[in-house]
């Protein structure tokens, strides 16, 4: 309950916040949001959805609100974002700036999970290996090596340095701020998972980033970590009773703040996903037979978790058959059609053949065994009182190991369950790679069931927040995809800017639809060649990759040379060519895919012109989303009414939202798809959209 001190606190941090902040001007959305997230987090089991538009201010809101609360009930604040870059201005702007105005302290940790710290094992090992230029790894065995091909030059002395500059204490390890370019071939050697970490045995334990960063997490009073690692806190069991707590503090002791909260349903999903790939499984387990002999052998043992080595032996083996039966059978009865690019053939109502189900539930079986045999051969491992290299490389491979052996379980477990009869059934897909291997894969639907067990029924008060969480107001769609519980508030706030002054929304006579591919494509090039300001700065959205590269094939070539298109380079070096050459007056248009839709932060002159290809309508193909549709469907719902729309209208108002982004912007938004005109649904979605000026033109 929010008691009468707690809000003479908020009040006067407000106020605070007010007279500290130089231009500062106080607008009504930011005081009730304020007021909305303290409510909620006050309240034991408290739930609101909060809908915060650019302008907001909804960092210094919820940071006013929660703060306070997490004070006065002695529990932790904890603010997950989906981006590395909402982390960081948190840890290193608005937080310090909010405890500064208010004359006060509180220990604020950064959590991120293993695979952006460095590993102190790993690096070690890594830059041991090149001396060792024999096998390039240490020696005891081939399996054990480090370098899948010969090291290039920079990799070498990219190693090199970030060894000499975290021996030196000058870099702390996180790999998000790393000194020197890692490459994609180093970046996994000297980084690791949990299972192959070794915790406390680990020698390089008391000077390893990612444990320091824990014991800062266990101090602190403010936590600040990405989505995916406190969705994989709470979805791990406590040894003493339910979940979460593990790696971030309990649950039930910590206001939970979800910012850039529309990323969590889909993000709750891959959680649950597992795939299988098939030939490399069983490759995988030809090699983990040498590495447990090494491990017999290393330790001395003749039995290991209850199995001889001949016993265990044949326990990869009847896996490995399993497998290759499994293969077999799925190649017998699906042939793909010579024209299919992406081979896909997708359980219908998440239902398999028979056939396959019943390899599946022995399959189940045999991994289920074989992971606990490797379990017990890793920790016997682990407990030798002599260890030295060999013994590191083999307890790591042997922890990821177990790690691809879960995933196997995961995915057989979901391929011979039962779905229940009043909930989503899980999406069972095979696709077939360009190697023509054979991929089994299981998912999730739908996070609302998820989150409801792990996180609304587990947390002491949740407030999810973003600039777009509902479509036009309504919250159904997203209360569905979360799970949000019954009696939880939903709230969207109006945008403190005037947008019907600051923005146009143009809708242009185009005659062709997006399926009229070439003819669309070609409107769009004429379009922007006659009307885009080429020398201002500009973005344009488009669906997808192929839409893309086509239109940058016919503009003509001096507006091209204008463009710069996602995928050239990094998006953040993008970005900041763009912005010079826009400052300079030399004019720059972004060509960009979703990810550019949104979080891209361009105000002023940056971005004068938004220019939307399509409505963003999810890929039909997508076997979760179809999955999903089917069983709507069997309920006699309309998935494309209930879903799509409702998501491709939210996925809209964000690409919208790329324009104005302070209160003096001025611009326009050109959407060169008529279906929001001639379709009943993009009547809709129009209205939906912020009360931009509007001009739809008419088709001669």
């Amino acid at each position: 309950m929010l008691t009468d001190t707690t809000k003479d606190a908020i009040r006067a941090a407000y106020t605070r916040l007010k007279d500290g902040l130089p231009g500062f001007r106080a607008r009504a959305s930011q005081g009730k949001m304020i007021a909305e997230v303290a409510k909620a987090l006050a309240q034991e089991g408290g739930a609101a959805v909060i809908e915060a538009p650019t302008g907001t201010g909804k960092s210094m809101a919820y940071l006013i609100a929660g703060v306070e609360v997490a004070r006065a009930q002695k529990k932790k604040l904890l603010i997950a974002t989906a981006t590395v870059a909402l982390q960081e201005q948190l840890v290193q702007r608005d937080i310090p700036l909010y405890l500064k105005l208010n004359g006060t302290e509180a220990k604020v940790a950064l959590a991120k999970g293993r695979g952006r710290y460095l590993c102190p094992r790993n690096l070690a090992m890594a830059s041991n290996s090149l001396n060792e230029t024999s096998q390039m790894g240490l020696g005891f065995d081939a399996d054990l090596a480090l370098w899948t091909k010969p090291p290039q030059e920079r990799d070498k002395k990219a190693l090199s340095k970030l060894a000499d500059l975290f021996d030196r204490h000058e870099w702390d390890g996180d790999i998000d701020s790393a000194p020197e370019p890692i490459s994609d071939v180093l970046r996994p050697m000297i980084t690791t998972s949990a299972g192959g970490c070794t915790s406390r045995k680990c020698a390089h334990f008391m000077q390893c980033p990612f444990f320091a960063a824990r014991r800062a997490v266990g101090d602190a009073d403010i936590i600040v970590a990405n989505q995916d690692l406190v969705l994989a806190d709470l979805t791990m069991p406590r040894e003493e009773d339910g979940f979460g707590g593990v790696i971030l503090p309990k649950p039930d002791e910590t206001l939970y703040i979800f910012d850039e909260g529309h990323h969590v349903p889909s993000k709750a999903i891959d959680r649950g996903a597992a795939e299988v790939y098939m030939s490399t499984a069983v490759r995988q387990l030809s090699r983990l037979g040498r590495q447990v002999h090494a491990a017999y052998s290393l330790t001395d043992k003749e039995v290991i978790g209850k199995l001889s080595l001949d016993a265990g032996d044949q326990k990869l083996q009847e896996l490995s058959n399993g497998l290759e039966e499994l293969e077999r059978e799925i190649r017998l009865s699906w042939l793909p059609s010579p024209d299919d690019q992406e081979p896909m053939y997708r359980g219908s109502l998440g239902q398999l053949p028979d056939a396959w189900v019943e390899h599946a539930r022995a399959l189940y079986v045999f991994t289920g065994e074989v992971e606990r045999w490797i379990g017990a051969v890793r920790r016997a491992v682990l407990e030798m009182t002599e260890t030295g290299p060999t013994h590191e490389a083999l307890s790591r491979e042997l922890g990821m190991a177990l790690e691809r052996i879960d995933r196997q379980v995961r995915t057989w477990r979901a391929w011979s369950a039962t779905d229940g009869d009043n909930t989503p059934p899980l999406a069972r897909w095979v696709t077939m790679s360009n190697d023509q291997q054979l991929i089994c894969h299981a998912s999730s639907v739908s996070a609302g069931g998820l989150l409801r067990s792990i996180l609304w029924g587990n947390a002491s008060a949740v407030v999810m927040t973003s600039a777009t969480l509902s479509a036009g107001g309504n919250f159904r769609g997203f209360a569905d995809a979360v799970g949000l519980p019954d009696e939880s508030v939903t709230l969207s706030l109006p945008s403190p800017f005037d947008l019907a002054t600051q923005a146009r929304l143009e809708v242009p006579a185009m005659r062709s639809l997006p399926d009229a591919r070439e003819e669309h494509v070609q409107e769009i090039c004429d379009w922007l060649a006659d009307n885009l300001d080429w020398n201002a700065g500009n973005l344009v959205l488009f669906t997808s990759r192929v839409k893309l590269d086509r239109v940058l094939q016919k503009l003509p070539i001096e507006h091209v040379r204008k463009v710069r298109a996602q995928g050239s380079l990094g998006k953040a070096q993008l970005v900041a060519e763009h912005i010079v050459d826009v400052e300079a007056g030399k004019g720059s248009t972004l060509f960009g895919l979703a990810s550019f839709g949104e979080g891209l932060d361009l105000p002023g002159k940056l971005c004068e012109t938004v220019v939307i290809t399509q409505l963003p309508f999810a890929v039909p193909t997508d076997p979760v989303g179809a999955t999903y549709a089917e069983w709507l469907e069997s309920r006699g719902r309309n998935p494309f009414i209930e879903v799509t729309v409702p998501e491709a209208t939210r996925l809209l108002t964000q690409y919208c939202g790329r324009l104005i982004r302070t209160e003096t912007d001025r611009g326009r938004i050109v959407l060169l798809d008529r279906r929001v005109v001639l379709k009943r649904y993009g009547e809709r979605m129009l209205k939906a959209l912020p009360p931009f000026t509007r001009v739809i033109e008419k088709v001669a």
